[in-house]
């Protein structure tokens, strides 16, 4: 007898097909949420147990109570940490990837979906100026793909010296993103910081802390970030490569965030010495329109990492064939399983092209400067500096934390806008995180008012 859990249930299909073509059909997307609640217990109480329940009441459940606590990361009124705002067509292709069930540990079980996932990563490499051979692997988030990474920049650095380093280090500023840190301490990598020049990581000054340092030879790599997540600014890219290549230090670029500005003339200039980078990661999940989750992590020279990353197993053999070498995902990155999660990216960029993709990065662009110049015209606003990309940071002349606050909750009460604060200089500000194509000039207007 057929497991039940296995018999297609049409009257099933229905429901979550009709609650995924409403929720597609959505324009724009509304920010939702309920507001905060300490607890689900009441409406989730005896939902598992020894028996099933009504599909039905299942997802009205979840429609209801669980959805609504929810806010929409792509509606173009997120304007908070870093928004999503995936394409229509990746969200159905992410679909086909789930109902199939697809994965894409190795080119053994999944190679039509490894190779379409290589050909998005050949594109991204060729946008950053990478050589011919780059590659990589589609991870999680950009918090593993740093530590993937940074992984290899540890254990290949005997390949750059002539001894291993005993005590490791690799240079950061304080504007990298928290993940980096967090890397550092689970590979037992102590940072040197070097401290920022106006919250930018110059070639100068790594330079400088390195000749200052007295045991500069264990210092074996140097993150640096093209588009911070605080501020969206990007690092002194060519003069840090200058100085990595003097000093045979790994070269990491986390764009996680900034990367999609590789698309548009209107900013490539600032990420010159990129090309130079021996990893660099972008996530698609942020500015490039895919759905959570997923990064790409990129290689100058991939049999490094393959060398670093790659498993031994007696039940792993089959997936290795020297002979024949084939392209492993999980040859490059921390992980083993995997899901195929670069093809719902390969499908829009595939459906819509480049152009779409570059219109929209600069859609976005343009929507923030607008926006820091109405900021900069207004008598009781106060820009705190001007934006590179798109994120913009400014002040409310007089406002405490406390009206802040006050100010981002009662935004989200109204649905006039999913706005928080940060922190700038020890100073609270507020902070507009542009991503979203759809978010116009009227809508910044209208957040806008509400601070008068």
């Amino acid at each position: 007898m057929t497991n039940p859990m296995y018999v297609l249930d049409e009257h099933m299909v229905e429901l979550i097909f009709d609650y995924c073509r409403e929720r597609l059909a959505l324009d724009p997307v509304s920010l939702d949420f309920g507001g905060a609640r300490e607890s689900f217990d009441d409406v989730l109480s005896g939902l598992i147990g020894e028996s099933g329940n009504d599909p039905e009441a299942v997802l009205a459940l979840f429609s209801d109570h669980l959805a609504t606590a929810v806010i929409s990361c792509d509606s173009p009124r997120f304007l908070a940490f870093i928004p999503a705002a995936p394409t229509k067509a990746a969200l159905l292709f992410d679909m086909i990837v789930s109902c199939s069930s697809l994965q894409g540990t190795s080119w053994l079980e999944a190679a039509g979906a490894v190779a379409a996932e290589n050909q998005v990563l050949e594109f991204l490499a060729g946008l950053a100026g990478l050589p011919p051979g780059a590659g990589g692997c589609f991870v999680s988030g950009g918090s593993i793909a740093n530590l993937s990474a940074l992984v290899v920049a540890r254990d290949t650095a005997v390949l750059r010296r002539d001894a291993t380093p005993l005590r490791p280090r690799i240079a950061v500023s304080e504007e990298a993103h928290a993940s980096v840190e967090k890397a550092l301490r689970i590979l037992s990598v102590k940072p040197l910081v070097v401290p920022s020049v106006d919250h930018r990581l110059t070639g100068e000054a790594l330079r400088a802390a390195l000749e200052r340092d007295d045991d500069v030879s264990e210092v074996i790599g140097v993150v640096a970030t093209a588009g911070t997540t605080n501020a969206g600014i990007v690092d002194d890219l060519a003069g840090i490569s200058a100085v990595a290549r003097q000093y045979a230090l790994w070269f990491h670029v986390d764009a996680a965030y900034g990367g999609p500005g590789l698309f548009t003339p209107l900013v490539r200039d600032k990420y010159a010495g990129i090309e130079n980078a021996d990893s660099f990661v972008i996530d698609p999940h942020k500015w490039l329109y895919a759905p959570f989750d997923c990064a790409a992590l990129l290689y100058r020279q991939p049999a490094l990492a393959k060398a670093v990353h790659s498993q031994e197993a007696s039940y792993l053999d089959v997936i290795h064939d020297d002979d024949n070498p084939v392209w492993n995902p999980s040859d490059y990155a921390v992980h083993l399983t995997r899901r195929a999660r670069g093809l719902p990216l390969w499908f829009s960029l595939a459906v819509h092209g480049a152009a779409a993709y570059r219109d929209a990065v600069e859609t976005v662009l343009r929507t923030a400067w607008r926006s820091a110049e109405l900021i900069s015209r207004s008598p009781h606003l106060e820009l705190v500096r001007e934006p590179e990309l798109s994120i913009v940071l400014f002040r409310r002349k007089g406002w405490s934390p406390a009206d802040y606050e006050a100010w981002s909750v009662r935004l989200l009460e109204l649905q006039i806008g999913f706005v928080t604060p940060t922190s700038w200089e020890g100073e609270t500000v507020a902070r507009l995180a542009f991503l979203h194509p759809g978010t116009t000039v009227a809508m910044i207007e209208e957040i806008l008012a509400t601070m008068a």
